[in-house]
């Protein structure tokens, strides 16, 4: 008899009932599982999202660094850039890779320093024609940072 209430019940609703309900059950079980995964202690998917207000003051401080070189030239891959374009690219090559960058030192290491393409070291190129790796001039700023 039960069967046939169960089976009753179903036959009477409509597509859209049955549909909403559906959802209703999957929204459910999405909540059920997030919290079941916030419960059990695991919050590694957010803290890899998440980078320390410090670190990401200095990672803007190095690009804003980047943009302040009006008379240098950024070089990547063979291509001179102005400082400007050479500042949007760090900032949206941080954004692609930003999982990896916990710190101004891994933004350094893992994105500014060389292409992910050629594996070339960038370079800042000065109106005298002196060079300096990106590498070496940004990990000098940051220095400045820290002290």
């Amino acid at each position: 008899m039960a069967g046939m209430i169960v089976s009753r019940r179903t036959s009477n609703l409509s597509r859209d009932e049955i549909r909403r309900w559906w959802n209703v059950t999957r929204q459910f079980k999405l909540i059920l599982i997030f919290a079941l995964t916030l419960v059990s202690g695991d919050l590694s998917f957010v803290e890899a999202q998440t980078l320390p207000n410090l670190e990401k003051q200095k990672i803007e401080a190095l690009i804003k660094q980047v943009a302040n070189l009006k008379d240098a030239k950024f070089v990547r891959n063979g291509s001179a850039y102005n400082a400007d374009s050479a500042a949007t690219f760090l900032r949206r090559k941080w954004g692609a890779n930003e999982s990896e960058v916990k710190t101004a030192r891994d933004f350094i290491d893992k994105v500014a320093s060389f292409s992910g393409t050629s594996g070339k070291p960038y370079l800042i190129r000065f109106k005298d024609g002196g060079e300096i790796k990106s590498r070496d001039f940004l990990l000098a700023q940051l220095k400045k940072l820290d002290t």
